[in-house]
Order: structure tokens, then C-alpha cells, then sequence
């Protein structure tokens, strides 16, 4: 581990096409979640607890299928049902803190049906590949969000 600890700010927009609902259920379900947040098919997500709502706390493994050693903590600090979640995360193998993140998820209604903007403000004590990985996987965990959650819509249908 690294002694310095490295910063980054990392800003995904997504237009998904279904309604804020939708994809605000798709993650306040962990069996949803565990569905499109396993960022490849050599990796696994499994929740060892899930407490989703405002001061609830999610503890969770993640890793490679064969050794999922890398423990998660998220502490949901604000959550307004279709509208955002703003929570804490934090990444550690025994002993060592890996990276630190504030994460602020906001579900716009969009014409194609939900501008999906996600900010996460994270602190690496593990160096720039922490960083990467946090970019490559929220990149790849949010494109199976999309794909999860394709409609389309009936033709003049109003919400």
C-alpha cells in the first residue's frame, strides 16, 4: 500500500431507457443490484448484508469468483425514492483500507426516459489503479444497468 493517498472525482451520465422508478428500484434491490454490479464475468458481488434506506448500511465482498477478498461497507446517507442516494463506501482487505468514495447517484426524467448522473468523489490509499478500477467498474456496471432496463417505449404513450 501506498503512503500517499491519490484523489479523483470521477462523473458518469447515462440515458437509460426506463422510467426514474425503475432504475432507482434496480438499486434499492440487492438481488437487482448483484444482477448488473459484478463488473465482469470472472468477478462476484455478494452481500453478506443490506440495509437500504437512510442510515441503513450495506457490508458486501467483491473480487475474483475464487477469491472475493476485497470488503465493502456503503452507508446510505440521504436517499429520496426516484430522485437520488448519496451514500458513503469503503474498500478494505484485512487490515488495510484501500479507497474511501462519497457517492451522490441522481435519476433524472429524460424524454428517453431517465438521465442517470452519477458523481464519486474517492480517496485511493492504494494508489491510481484503485482509482482506474473504480472508473472501469462503475463504466462497465453501469452499461449492465442500461441493458438490464431496455424498453421501449409504446408509441405516443404519456407518463
Amino acid at each position: 500500500m501506498t503512503t500517499s493517498i491519490q484523489h479523483a472525482t470521477l462523473e458518469f451520465e447515462n440515458e437509460i431507457a426506463a422510467r426514474p422508478h425503475a432504475v432507482f428500484s434496480a438499486y434499492a434491490d440487492v438481488g437487482q443490484r448483484i444482477g448488473w454490479g459484478t463488473p465482469s464475468d470472472t468477478a462476484t458481488l455478494i452481500y453478506e448484508a443490506a440495509d437500504f434506506r437512510e442510515g441503513g448500511t450495506d457490508r458486501f465482498r467483491c473480487g475474483p469468483k475464487d477469491d472475493p477478498s476485497i470488503h465493502g461497507t456503503t452507508q446510505y446517507l440521504a436517499i429520496a425514492e426516484d430522485r437520488h442516494i448519496v451514500s458513503i463506501e469503503t474498500l478494505a482487505t484485512t487490515g488495510q483500507t484501500l479507497a474511501v468514495a462519497l457517492n451522490t447517484i441522481m435519476f433524472l426524467p429524460a424524454a428517453s426516459g431517465t438521465r442517470l448522473v452519477v458523481t464519486v468523489q474517492v480517496a485511493s490509499f492504494a494508489g491510481t489503479g484503485m482509482i482506474e478500477g473504480y472508473e472501469q467498474g462503475h463504466r462497465t456496471c453501469l452499461a449492465n444497468l442500461a441493458s438490464l432496463l431496455a424498453w421501449q417505449p409504446a408509441p405516443n404513450k404519456t407518463w
